[in-house]
């Protein structure tokens, strides 16, 4: 093509791709043209520039060269790139299906027979099981992307992506209803060996925005003060009005469980019930920590709710050798002091490609203990005794090599100790407001599959629970799946959750006055 440009692709678990782009697609990204061809890739910021979930590579020079494929417009001629596993929007997600629930409940289902399927609707995975109504059993367990991750990273780019258009709007909506959610519902009923004409009904829990987006409704209002959605109420919608396509289905009613507010959503709401927080007698505390951290305190009765904007440090975003908990993910990191040393642990026992957020946490809270980092997060000085033979050179920055690879620098542990910073101080805040300490806390519940992976010592130790201690932490599995299962098999627990939505006050942090002053005190791993 003389005018154009032949991209050849090569990556991991396909086979090589040609694609002949034509001149007047020259001006596109090569994000945009790889999506277009079905070779989507982790484009976490919305294909802003601002993150390396879509870095590439481009071969057939004399060195090869890394580029974010976002910011990348090719030029006539031909090009040659690699996609490395970590940056496919395919790479399959480590996602915690399973939840207890702590509350008793009746056995009276939303709809009289058949199966039912909840749903966990996350920014980052999303997680179904479909349960045999007649008797509450979970007969298949499904998980994957949410298909609007290859569009922005976390709720905050999609709203603004909203802000866009409202073509964008329907973009957001057709990737996690036609491109996520259909195929998963399909995917669970086909591994229980039930038929689509038994579905009886849908429940769904996740935070304010995703459910804006999965109903099409514009959530452009929750990106500016005063952050005002448009709907936090238990809504019933049918499959036909989603676009689900689900043949014979469209009546299907497809229920959305109630929030609190914008940032306080469903899931959040739903972990309150779920692990019986809402009915604890003496100060108890459930933190979500995700790029939301989300957080409710009980305390004589009274539920107050706040959420931080952590960002997505903790799924690995923005970070050199960061990732989501994937196959091939670092996910636990052991220090040695004498002589100084690093041993990892991957998912799936893999080849290293980057590092999940429970490994980063191990690093900080032992690299603080064995000498590596000072107070500020900083590389110490002196070092521990053999610890420089483990530092490189990581495109002109200090860092340390964890695996063949895969480095830690200075910067990344600056952007971890912002999303520990604000995580933490939103605890601090919620505890001071309420006149209690960390050690008046009776149960501090971990939600999401993030909190069932990390080692919760180190999470004392970094920071990130400030004040507690190790017996006062129980681990609550995914709760927003736990509600949206619940509303399934007990109809009643959907009006309890609307009465508890009326009792929970949610707090912005940004109006107390303390917060900033609890967030800089938070940015150390002294």
């Amino acid at each position: 093509m003389s005018e154009g440009c032949r991209l050849r692709v090569v990556a991991e678990g396909v086979d090589d791709v040609v694609i002949d782009v034509g001149r007047d697609a020259l001006g596109e990204s090569v994000a945009e043209i790889l999506y277009g061809a079905g070779l989507g890739l982790n484009t976490r910021c919305g294909r802003r520039g601002v993150c390396d979930g879509c870095f590439v590579e481009e071969l057939g020079r004399e060195r090869v060269e890394r580029r974010r494929a976002c910011a990348w417009r090719l030029e006539a001629g031909e090009a040659v790139i690699r996609i490395p596993r970590r940056s496919r929007a395919s790479h399959r997600p480590q996602v915690l299906e399973h939840f207890d629930l702590r509350v008793p409940y009746a056995h009276d289902p939303l709809a009289d027979e058949g199966v039912g399927i909840a749903v966990d609707l996350g920014t980052t995975t999303v997680a179904v099981v479909v349960v045999d109504l007649a008797d509450g059993r979970v007969l298949a367990r499904r998980s994957r992307f949410n298909g609007q991750i290859e569009l922005g990273d976390d709720v905050l780019s999609r709203i603004n992506l909203c802000g866009r258009g409202a073509g964008q709007l329907v973009l957001l909506q057709k990737a996690v209803v036609a491109g996520t959610l259909r195929p998963l519902i399909l995917e669970a009923l086909g591994e229980a060996g039930v038929e689509l004409r038994d579905l009886g009904c849908v429940t769904v829990a996740g935070n304010t925005t995703m459910l804006h987006l999965l109903v099409g409704e514009d959530p452009t209002p929750m990106g500016a003060v005063p952050f005002t959605p448009g709907f936090v109420e238990h809504r019933v919608v049918t499959a036909g009005e989603l676009g689900l396509a689900l043949p014979g289905c469209g009546d299907l009613p497809v229920h959305l469980l109630p929030s609190v507010s914008a940032y306080v959503g469903a899931d959040v709401l739903g972990g309150v019930l779920s692990t019986g927080l809402a009915y604890e007698a003496g100060a108890s505390l459930l933190v979500d920590v995700g790029t939301n951290g989300e957080m409710v305190l009980v305390h004589e009765g009274k539920m107050t709710a706040c959420a931080t904007a952590a960002g997505p440090a903790f799924e690995g975003s923005g970070l050199s050798h960061g990732m989501r908990a994937a196959r091939g993910a670092i996910e636990r990191v052991d220090l040695e002091r004498e002589p100084f040393g690093v041993a990892c642990g991957t998912i799936g026992d893999a080849e290293a490609e980057g590092l999940c957020g429970t490994a980063y946490l191990d690093l900080l809270a032992q690299g603080r203990a064995v000498g590596l980092f000072n107070e500020r997060g900083r590389f110490a000085d002196p070092l521990p005794a053999g610890a420089e033979s483990w530092m490189v050179d990581h495109e002109g920055v200090r860092g340390l090599a964890v695996a063949e690879g895969v480095v830690v620098t200075e910067v990344d542990v600056a952007l971890l100790l912002q999303a520990k910073g604000a995580i933490a101080a939103g605890i601090l805040t919620l505890l001071e407001l309420a006149g209690v300490s960390a050690c008046d806390v009776g149960r501090v519940y971990l939600a999401g599959g993030f909190g069932m992976s990390l080692r919760v010592e180190h999470a004392i130790a970094m920071g990130l629970l400030p004040g507690f201690r190790v017996d006062q932490v129980s681990l609550a599995g995914n709760s927003s799946l736990a509600s949206a299962y619940l509303a399934l098999v007990d109809r009643s627990s959907l009006e309890e959750l609307e009465r508890l939505r009326g009792e929970v006050e949610s707090i912005e942090l940004n109006q107390v006055a303390s917060f900033e002053d609890h967030y800089i005190d938070c940015l150390s791993l002294g």
